[in-house]
């Protein structure tokens, strides 16, 4: 397990990680909430004491464990399965950063509930999700994430856990004295890749390997984001392209746990913008199920690369957050299924509304699910004026 010279060091980072996607220091009086599974209790009390060391009133909320979850999804009427809790959108319309710590003591408890269940309880609590969403677009709340190791999770991952931590200590920098001041150096490194890639005039991204043939549109009034504080690790950069341009085929060799199934091989064939057929080498029957979630869960969110220069993840975690920072001998794309980031928006976000991201193509859903290949691959960005610029090639930006 992590030692208390870990959890601090983890603080610490969470702690810029928060402050620099506010981009802003946490002020006196902010409501701050740390939400934690219980394996994570002892960064939760780490971190609930340094926020209130500085003013904030911290708020903490304990997710419900797998078998809570599990008799959830049992024993729920219609009613039950819809139901938000009072005072919670007032909670939400109130916090200015939101801490959540992954630390699940089991993932696949869930795989014998019916994915239509599951889909309309998230469907119903998309509310809650468009109030945060909103206040991030004004920069009145943002937040971060990390992972934790335990047993459930090394298992999946085939590890031990004593190996399963040694990954997280690596991936988030946590050997080094002063890891924040690390992910500083990578935030101003990747911000200039960034910067370098918003600035071209592309037309549309071509993705190619094996598996992988995709042709994918970034749009107008777009701009690449990541590396900004929002996920520990973060390595990715990324763009929500214009859903409606999206054209051939994708495939994640990467397998993936979401809601309690696991899921291997998946392969998407998009047409015109949307998914038109759906294929699985195993949990196909819940790939479907979560596509027909609502409209927009057939249709391309985001599109990112991660740079194998910066991450020092290379090995399966069982893991989306960690998966999706693949670094390894190639580095990895991945795309997500469903909702838009509207950071990837290069006007005044604060003034981005759902007229506009419609008529943008910025992908409204319930879901975000991603799916991650980590095959050698090319990218080339197709311009304006006809050229073409490659501009990643086997897990490097050029």
């Amino acid at each position: 397990m992590l030692t208390q010279k870990n959890l601090e060091k983890y603080a610490d980072v969470l702690l810029w990680g928060l402050q620099t996607a506010k981009k802003s220091a946490l002020k006196k009086n902010e409501v701050v909430l740390v939400q934690y599974d219980l394996p994570a209790l002892r960064l939760a009390e780490i971190l609930y004491g340094r926020l209130l060391d500085r003013g904030i009133h911290a708020v903490q909320r304990m997710v419900a464990t797998p078998g809570m979850e599990y008799m959830f999804y049992q024993k729920t009427n219609q009613k039950q399965l819809t139901f938000i809790v009072p005072g919670e959108k007032e909670l939400y319309r109130s916090i200015s950063g939101r801490i959540f710590l992954h630390a699940p003591e089991s993932l696949t408890h869930l795989k014998d509930v019916d994915p239509a269940k599951i889909g309309k309880a998230v469907v119903a609590r998309k509310p809650i999700k468009d109030i945060m969403d909103k206040r991030e677009e004004q920069r009145k709340y943002s937040w971060t994430l990390c992972m934790l190791p335990t047993e459930e999770l090394a298992r999946q991952a085939k590890m031990s856990l004593k190996q399963y931590t040694k990954q997280i200590i690596k991936g988030c920098y946590l050997d080094r004295d002063d890891p924040a001041a690390e992910w500083k150096k990578i935030l101003k490194e990747m911000t200039a890749i960034k910067k370098r890639l918003s600035m071209l005039p592309v037309k549309h991204f071509h993705v190619e390997s094996a598996n992988v043939d995709l042709k994918i549109t970034p749009g107008d009034k777009r701009k690449w984001a990541g590396v900004s504080g929002h996920n520990v690790p973060s390595f990715e950069i990324f763009v929500s392209p214009d859903w409606r341009g999206t054209e051939g085929v994708y495939f994640a060799n990467l397998p993936s746990f979401r809601s309690g199934n696991y899921i291997k091989d998946v392969r998407i064939t998009f047409a015109k913008g949307q998914a038109v057929k759906i294929e699985a080498g195993k949990g196909e029957k819940f790939v479907k199920k979560q596509l027909a979630m609502d409209a927009g869960a057939r249709r391309l969110g985001e599109f990112s690369l991660t740079d194998k220069r910066f991450s020092r993840i290379d090995r399966f975690m069982a893991n989306t957050l960690f998966d999706e920072n693949f670094g390894g001998k190639d580095g990895n794309c991945h795309v997500a299924l469903g909702s838009s980031y509207s950071d990837t928006y290069s006007g005044d976000i604060a003034k981005l509304t759902p007229a506009l991201k419609k008529k943008l193509g910025f992908n409204d859903s319930a879901l975000h699910w991603d799916l991650v290949n980590t095959e050698p691959k090319t990218v080339t960005a197709h311009l304006k004026n006809g050229k073409k610029v490659m501009i990643y090639e086997r897990g490097v930006f050029k």
